[in-house]
């Protein structure tokens, strides 16, 4: 537990020290995200901030001393994911060039044996991927990357939903005996709490696609480590329900606009936090209402990992209805067709 608590503190440290001197020399630098019609900020905030929580994470893995296979592959895979996340941030890559640094990050940590290699079936026995399980990894990084891009528009809503499930991945992790796994996910909070105490609203610094990308890559590989590898009954289904709140808001999103017509990443205002918002919610009240559902969404992903299957699967299927149900009534799947002109930053 020392080990533990010695990641969480140092990566949180590390992160709330140096994100106000990021500030400062971004602001002097002009790396800014300026007013415009599609941002909800008034005035130019530093951005690309994610380099502070890559750097406090990796400084905190090196302080404690971790030592395992699987750091290569994550580190070499994390700037890249870093560094395509930078530029875009300055520059805006084309959404086929930061596809093509996604791919080759994700590369990177399957190349270096992070590969989910069966499921688990839940009617008995365990189902073997063999070669499969490479570019259905690579698939599930790639998507979960992106997915924290979609849920990053309100003040420390992606960092706050990264914090929770990086958590609840720990215990799940913890409880199937992979130590290593649980100690970088709690570096991963740490980082990501000291830089949401300037990101959360009113926020002074925005962690840009350089943090986005970065945290839902480490969160899906880790997920694989930790989580996909296990040998619950259903273990394949954790990582996807503790991170069903950018799994269901993406999904929700590509069904709304093909229903709408829209190619699936043209941007519209569907997403939950616009509907919170539309609904007269502020900022600060629509993240917290979105914290507290990513915390039932991990709540009840640790419970697949400690309770009997039927119940589990149980209360997975009587969750899922109960959303596909809200998104419907409150117009998650129809609303938005006012963006057909707007590109999304899905890739």
């Amino acid at each position: 537990m020392g080990d533990y608590l010695e990641a969480l503190f140092t990566a949180l440290i590390i992160s709330w020290l140096i994100t106000p001197w990021y500030q400062r020399t971004a602001e002097k630098l002009g790396i800014v995200d300026e007013p415009n019609a599609r941002r909800l900020n008034r005035v130019p905030i530093p951005t690309a901030g994610g380099v502070v929580i890559i750097f406090a994470f990796w400084a905190a893995i090196w302080l404690t001393g971790v030592r395992h296979a699987a750091v290569n592959g994550l580190l070499a895979g994390s700037l890249i994911i870093g560094a395509t996340g930078m530029i875009d941030d300055l520059w805006d890559l084309r959404p086929r060039t930061k596809l093509l640094g996604q791919i080759l990050a994700a590369v990177a940590v399957v190349a270096n044996g992070t590969v989910v290699q069966f499921v688990t079936n839940p009617f008995g026995g365990m189902i073997y991927l063999g070669w499969l399980g490479i570019p259905l990894t690579i698939l599930w990084i790639v998507a979960v990357t992106n997915m924290f891009n979609f849920i990053d528009g309100l003040d420390g809503l992606a960092a706050g939903v990264a914090v929770i499930a990086s958590l609840s991945l720990f215990s799940v992790a913890h409880e199937l005996g992979y130590g290593f796994v649980a100690l970088l996910l709690l570096a991963l909070a740490g980082s990501t709490l000291g830089f949401l105490r300037y990101n959360f609203n009113p926020a002074s610094v925005f962690m840009g696609d350089t943090g986005a990308m970065f945290l839902g890559f480490m969160l899906s590989s880790l997920a694989v480590e930790g989580a996909l590898k296990g040998a619950a009954t259903v273990a394949v289904a954790v990582p996807v329900v503790i991170l069903g709140l950018p799994t269901l808001d993406t999904v929700f999103s590509v069904v709304r606009r093909v229903r709408n017509g829209l190619p699936f990443y043209k941007a519209d205002r569907g997403h939950l936090h616009h509907r919170l918002l539309d609904l007269g919610l502020s900022q600060r009240q629509a993240v917290l209402l979105l914290y507290g559902t990513a915390l039932v969404f991990g709540s009840l992903g640790v419970l697949l990992v400690q309770a009997p299957p039927a119940l589990g699967l149980g209360l997975l299927f009587l969750l899922l209805g109960l959303l596909i149900s809200a998104a419907n009534r409150w117009g998650w799947l129809d609303h938005g067709k006012e963006s057909r002109g707007q590109s999304e930053h899905f890739l």
